[in-house]
């Protein structure tokens, strides 16, 4: 019954931290969709189409967050069970080709959230109502439409590959201010912002201007899921 009732409200609320920007094919994202008008697929639909990146490269590092207590809302988010990031197997192929790419720099991708269960969003636009954040939801940092319940969203940043430590991008993960928006920074942050960004663009991912952190990728069958990432 529970799970009845979170799917319910996620057909109105959607959830992400940012609106969605999906188009017909993979590339660059074209005007929003409301993805909360998008069915809600089985979990055996999900294992067929969700990947785990790890099996597609190993060293690729994740770290989700929304997974520990390391995050905006103090706890794990409904969902979240284990360090796993899953995407749809297109993108997380061309993740693995960003990784690629970067990997001859020495530089490495390192994921805070890719595919986020609906219930996860239902609870973070939940939090925002509670304790009077609306105004997150209205600046676009909590958002009723979400690209990471399709699979197609993922949350990143650049790390050394030899340390492991992150590069400078300026703000934390989840930053909910201007100082996030990737465009917003000078010197060394922003040459480091742009580098993602090229990395990433380069394989057909789209960047959300309001968070450097987040890229989508576009599929044409794109369906929400709400399977427990375990």
């Amino acid at each position: 019954m529970r799970l009845l009732l979170v799917l319910a409200a996620a057909a109105t609320l959607g959830g992400c931290t940012h609106t969605s920007r999906p188009s017909a094919a993979p590339g660059p994202a074209a005007p929003p969709v409301n993805t909360a008008d998008l069915p809600v697929a089985s979990d055996d639909v999900a294992e067929r189409l969700l990947v785990d990146v790890a099996r597609v490269d190993s060293t690729v590092l994740v770290e989700l967050r929304y997974a520990t207590a390391n995050n905006f809302m103090g706890a794990p988010l409904p969902g979240y069970q284990a360090n796993r990031a899953l995407l749809r197997r297109e993108a997380a192929y061309a993740l693995a080709r960003a990784q690629r790419r970067l990997g001859a720099d020495g530089l490495t991708l390192k994921i805070f959230d890719a595919y986020r269960p609906v219930r996860a969003t239902v609870a973070m636009v939940e939090w925002a109502e509670r304790t009077g954040r609306e105004s997150l939801l209205r600046d676009g940092y909590i958002a009723s439409r979400s690209r990471h319940n399709l699979g197609l969203a993922v949350d990143l940043t650049l790390a050394d590959q030899a340390t492991g430590a992150e590069l400078d991008m300026g703000t934390a993960f989840d930053t909910f201010s201007a100082s996030a928006h990737t465009a917003n920074a000078t010197g060394r942050v922003a040459a480091n912002r742009q580098r993602l960004k090229a990395a990433m663009e380069a394989e057909g991912f789209a960047n959300y201007d309001r968070e450097w952190w987040h890229y989508s990728y576009s599929l044409p069958d794109a369906v929400r899921f709400d399977q427990v990432i375990r």
